[in-house]
């Protein structure tokens, strides 16, 4: 069996760079193949360093919108990606690469189950376990829960949709490039009506390792304020933050609303 990952990655600042060079040969391992989608405003090392991985690349043009409000045209270019570079490959995992970095340096083991257990059905949402989601600052995990109520009011399955990682079949992956036309963050839930009105397995899988990766990211802020919980505090403590939640969660649930 045969696992590609496809992944989304924008790091403008270069935080992740040092996560990713620690952990790349690791997750090379773990995939017959990897392809990376990168924002054209990631940092010029990432790049130089991306393109000397033995990985797939292609890095968007300079006018290509970023946002969530154009996440679900990010995610299925990875895709998209993934399934043009590797023919032959029968599954995927798509994952933001921030993500999958802190997935496989914190619970790699986790990881290579899931992997396996990928045939199971032509879609596999990895959600979070109730202590991964409460990892995340209450702003993301407060609106989050909202747009998994209506999920499940809609699909009878009350599944964590949000966490942006999903296992695919060939059949799924081609499906998702060929026939969504969701640009928004509110892919995260329409891949799956459409999935499941095609007539596709879907099944779920809760994960640990879906924890807030971002902190990886603020290492310094982390340690300068004394704790992740300080973090976490510093970022609920600005309603911007809410704000900013509130329209991702607005704009997920206004797309299950539109693609029911």
């Amino acid at each position: 069996m045969s696992v590609i990952l496809a992944a989304t990655h924008h790091d403008p600042d270069g935080r992740l760079y040092q996560q990713m060079v620690r952990t790349f040969t690791t997750l090379r391992q773990y995939f017959d193949g990897i392809a990376v989608l990168l924002t054209p405003t990631s940092v010029p090392m990432t790049r130089s360093w991306l393109e000397q991985a033995e990985i797939t690349l292609k890095v968007a043009p300079m006018n290509e919108p970023i946002g969530h409000l154009h996440l679900g045209r990010w995610r299925r270019g990875a895709v998209e990606a993934a399934l043009q570079a590797f023919p032959a490959a029968e599954w995927f995992l798509f994952c933001d690469l921030d993500r999958v970095l802190h997935w496989i340096e914190h619970w790699p083991d986790e990881l290579r189950i899931i992997l396996d257990n990928l045939p199971a059905a032509d879609v596999t949402v990895f959600g979070r376990t109730p202590r991964a989601l409460a990892t995340h600052p209450q702003a993301q995990v407060a609106t989050e829960s909202l747009v998994n109520e209506v999920f499940r009011r809609i699909t009878g399955q009350a599944w964590d949709v949000m966490a942006a990682a999903r296992g695919l079949s060939r059949r799924a992956a081609t499906l998702i490039t060929t026939a969504s036309r969701d640009d928004s963050i509110g892919a995260d839930c329409t891949w799956l009506l459409l999935a499941q009105q095609a007539g596709l397995t879907l099944t779920y899988c809760a994960t640990e390792g879906l924890e807030f990766e971002t902190l990886d990211r603020y290492a310094d802020e982390v340690a300068a304020l004394g704790s992740a919980r300080a973090w976490l505090d510093r970022f609920d403590a600005d309603p911007r933050n809410w704000l900013m939640r509130i329209d991702l969660a607005r704009t997920a649930i206004a797309a299950l609303i539109e693609n029911r």
